[in-house]
């Protein structure tokens, strides 16, 4: 047990990073608060029960005498033989949880050591190692290791603490090239995959990037409708398809729509699955919450370019209500093996806030989501069989066992620190202030999350930057031709 004095000095040390207004401040903050409770020390021991400390120390010391004896053959056969995202079970959550800031000294070590490894393979030159070899080689490493996403929740107008995420991601170059959306993530998406970095670091020196469509009055209740949302995309996504955003910033977006009728599944657009879709009228479906908004017909380029119907006969509605987060899809899509999720979803935060009760023990918390899914299954089970005589409520039934079955969690969490907002607000437009309070939310919840973020997927985006080196084309070169022919 800490003494009262060191309990005391944490506790002002926690309340001041949780007020923090930069990511310097709260990271010297974050730094005093583990030499106080004696993390850093914890950090500089190797040995642990979470991890093989064994293991990675010998890899460790292997790949460095490799490298010093410039055995390439022997260090190319070395990686070839352990390059994987939990070598040892250095990627278990709880080594990211006694810290406020980093993580074990000999993980850092142990993946700065195989980054650089990554990048002398690849600098050599051909007669050491050829072109091929180092093609092929790069290509398995990075099957093998697979890649992170970042997956943005349903949020109503809490989504602008994903603003306030994305942002702190891409300032310090740690934005995934996959990403998905749902509902007012999905929006968020959408102006990631349309601009490139450079534009969206000027979109984000506004206080809000969507404030030409959403300027709400300080002293009234103003709720959305949809043509304040159709007003708002047209504002803030431009006119593209999936296909057209990919070629433009090599980003894979995806956005989530569930099916208006029953008997249909869920859709993920992207520029795999539906190329020619404009991004603008899935987000649109994507944020069309049942019962509130219309649902909406998806709009797509036929093979002269000209704008039609997609799949006129179906509707779609809000993404969140089926697959919110779509970690199976991005896996089978995209490689994906490492999941970022920015969770802002109203349901979710009442969710944790019992989960997370220090009063309720951890016994008492597995009863209840066992019972809670088994209740579940058996209920829809049930509702399928007695509702088919009412088809609305039998809908309604299924997308609320749907929304409640749901995993919501990923590799790394990024939430806010509050579990309450007024309800009448999730689908109004905010204060001014109201969103720079939820953007600097999202900031300061992501900033609790960078390190971990950075030496997860470090490995991982050292190898996608290289096959881009080594890629005969770049998607992004076909935009810039198209582009400037129509000029």
């Amino acid at each position: 047990m800490p003494s009262k004095s060191t309990a005391s000095e944490l506790s002002r040390l926690e309340k001041a990073m949780a007020e923090a207004t930069s990511y310097k401040q709260w990271q010297e903050l974050a730094k005093e608060h583990d030499y106080a409770s004696g993390a850093e020390e914890w950090k500089r021991r190797e040995k642990s029960n979470s991890y093989d400390h064994a293991n990675i120390r010998s890899r460790l010391s292997s790949l460095r005498d490799l490298r010093a004896r410039q055995d390439y053959s022997g260090l190319l056969f070395a990686l070839n033989e352990g390059i994987h995202g939990n070598q040892g079970g250095m990627g278990k959550t709880k080594l990211y949880e006694k810290a406020r800031f980093g993580t074990k000294h000999l993980i850092e070590e142990y993946v700065d050591e195989l980054v650089s490894a990554l990048h002398l393979i690849n600098d050599l030159p051909e007669d050491v190692v050829s072109k091929s070899d180092k093609s092929d080689f790069f290509h398995r490493a990075s099957l093998c290791f697979g890649r992170s996403a970042l997956m943005l929740s349903g949020a109503g107008s809490l989504g602008h603490f994903h603003g306030g995420v994305v942002k702190t991601l891409l300032e310090h170059d740690l934005l995934p090239d996959v990403i998905s959306g749902s509902s007012a993530g999905s929006i968020f998406a959408a102006i990631l995959g349309t601009h490139t970095d450079k534009e969206l670091k000027l979109l984000f020196r506004k206080r809000n990037i969507m404030s030409n469509a959403l300027i709400s009055p300080e002293d009234e209740l103003v709720q959305i409708d949809s043509a304040h949302v159709r007003m708002m995309l047209e504002s803030t996504i431009p006119d593209m398809t999936f296909q057209e955003a990919y070629e433009k910033t090599g980003r894979k977006i995806s956005v989530t729509i569930a099916p208006a009728e029953e008997h249909q599944t869920s859709r993920l657009m992207n520029a795999v699955t539906s190329p020619n879709v404009f991004i603008r009228s899935a987000v649109q479906a994507s944020c069309a919450v049942p019962g509130v908004f219309a649902p909406v017909m998806l709009m797509a380029k036929n093979v002269y370019g000209e704008t039609q119907p997609y799949l006129p006969n179906r509707r779609w509605v809000d993404g969140a209500v089926t697959d919110d987060l779509p970690a199976k899809r991005l896996a089978r899509l995209y490689a994906v093996n490492h999941y970022i999720v920015s969770q802002a979803n109203p349901l979710v935060l009442a969710m944790n806030t019992i989960e997370n009760n220090p009063l309720l023990p951890e016994p008492w918390k597995n009863i209840m989501r066992y019972s809670t899914h088994e209740w579940l299954k058996t209920s829809e089970q049930l509702s399928r069989r007695y509702l088919r005589a009412v088809p609305e409520v039998g809908r309604a039934m299924s997308m609320f066992y749907s929304v409640v079955a749901q995993d919501y969690k990923g590799d790394i969490n990024i939430a806010p620190s509050f579990s309450y907002f007024d309800p009448r607000k999730l689908l109004a437009q905010l204060s001014q202030d109201e969103i720079d309070m939820l953007m600097l939310e999202g900031e300061r919840a992501t900033w609790a999350r960078l390190e971990q973020i950075r030496i997860s997927s470090k490995i991982g985006k050292t190898l996608d930057d290289i096959l881009d080196d080594h890629a005969l084309h770049d998607v992004r070169t076909t935009y810039k031709k198209r582009t400037a022919a129509a000029k």
